[in-house]
């Protein structure tokens, strides 16, 4: 009885062995193929659904630090596509969504800020607090810690900036053609943006609105934050490059800030 056992077990691994040896091997051919498709997916995504980007200054802090890493959703704020639009989440950008965009001032430059004002909304700030259409905002995600004593910041529109060299020059000319009694009123088409460090933040203050096609998409969650010092994105030379690679690689595990790893951003 042992013995027929054993036979039959020995017939079964040899016609397993069989059906291995007979399976066809991927050619050269084909594995090259599904690598192609590989790439081409990722690069699709990376090019038209997420983006990594890199906060480069304090202005958005605490929400956000210098040093974050963040991916940013290219698709939810793209206009709507008839064939794919019921399968992707399109919506308008709303109040206080954080936003990376192309700065209005600086051609190349990305940058973060929240969303305070719509198209259509009034705002003015008293004493540094922001009213949206005539109501006060209470902003518990905005940092206070370098606020300081300076009217055109704080009582943003009243106090013409002429003598504010933060103040970009097309919008110095072009500010008083927005203000409507007290307030500046965001025109269609634009938005009217500010960082939470309120204090040092250069924003739509300083710049003016952002138009809708500069928007690239919503900071999704932080996928890594490391210790970067200010202005960091400002040194373009190889040198300094190199050498602040250089202390990544030497300090990746005691200056990355492990407990913002897959931080949602809100």
């Amino acid at each position: 009885m042992k013995a027929t056992v054993a036979k039959k077990e020995e017939k079964l691994a040899k016609a397993e062995k069989n059906a291995e040896e007979e399976k066809p091997k991927e050619t050269t051919v084909e594995f090259l193929s599904s690598l192609a498709a590989v790439l081409v997916t990722g690069l699709f995504i990376i090019t038209f659904v997420v983006q990594a980007f890199e906060i480069p200054s304090s202005s958005m802090e605490n929400t956000l630090l210098i040093g974050d890493h963040v991916f940013v959703n290219r698709v939810q704020f793209a206009p709507s596509t008839k064939w794919i639009g019921p399968l992707i989440p399109y919506r308008d950008v709303h109040f206080r969504d954080i936003v990376v965009f192309l700065s209005p001032a600086e051609p190349g430059l990305y940058v973060v800020k929240r969303i305070i004002g719509l198209p259509g909304d009034k705002i003015h700030l008293r004493n540094g607090v922001v009213y949206r259409n005539g109501v006060a905002l209470d902003e518990p995600y905005v940092d206070h810690d370098q606020d300081r004593d300076d009217p055109y910041r704080n009582d943003f529109p009243s106090v013409p900036p002429t003598d504010d060299p933060n103040v970009y020059p097309n919008w110095m000319v072009d500010l008083p053609g927005y203000i409507h009694g007290d307030d500046i009123v965001v025109p269609p088409g634009h938005y009217f943006a500010m960082g939470d460090h309120r204090g040092v933040s250069l924003d739509s203050r300083y710049w003016g609105f952002i138009p809708q096609e500069n928007i690239i998409g919503r900071p999704m969650f932080i996928y890594w934050s490391f210790e970067t010092p200010d202005n960091q994105y400002r040194k373009t030379a190889w040198s300094d490059r190199l050498l602040f690679l250089g202390k990544v690689v030497v300090h990746f595990f005691d200056e990355t800030r492990w407990r913002r790893t897959l931080q949602v951003v809100r």
